[in-house]
């Protein structure tokens, strides 16, 4: 991925920008109410011996949208583990078409992933699953999540198979 060193990832446009910041912002507020809600259980057992009882269900939602989302931002962000010493060693024109499969092979694994979460989350909704906790939180809304987060990650994936179309400043 390019990069600009005054403003940050080069990007392939206001759309991307745009989705970039809402995931951003919804990923911001999901990490912050995890904190509150975790400090709270804290300071809850800690001073008065006394459990929410529903705060690790709802932590452990929270954990997998941040993973999710997170790393479609760190994908964007050229974050994400790269393998640079064999990236490194092939010519500029070798290296955009291993980048070029890379991204295309993801997109695909993505896709299926996504298509398939989408099934079983379809699944639960139509047999009226819940969850065997405190909540008894329909199981399609957690499950909402992994499709949804497959396909942010196809959405920045594409995003990076367009940059490798533009001229490298270097």
């Amino acid at each position: 991925m390019q990069f600009d060193d005054k403003k940050g990832p080069v990007s392939a446009g206001p759309l991307f920008d745009t989705a970039a910041k809402a995931t951003g912002a919804l990923t911001s507020i999901v990490l912050a109410a995890l904190v509150i809600l975790v400090c709270l259980e804290a300071f809850l057992r800690g001073a008065f011996n006394y459990s929410l009882g529903f705060a690790e269900e709802l932590t452990g939602y929270g954990v997998v949208f941040i993973t999710f989302f997170g790393a479609a931002l760190a994908l964007r962000g050229s974050a994400m583990f790269q393998v640079h010493f064999l990236l490194d060693r092939w010519s500029e024109p070798t290296r955009r078409i291993l980048i070029r499969l890379f991204v295309v092979i993801a997109v695909i694994i993505c896709v299926v992933l996504a298509w398939k979460t989408k099934d079983l989350t379809l699944s639960s909704f139509s047999r009226g699953k819940f969850a065997p906790t405190v909540l008894r939180t329909p199981l399609w809304i957690p499950q909402v999540i992994l499709p949804a987060g497959f396909t942010v990650l196809t959405f920045f994936l594409v995003e990076q198979f367009l940059l490798t179309f533009r001229k490298s400043k270097d």
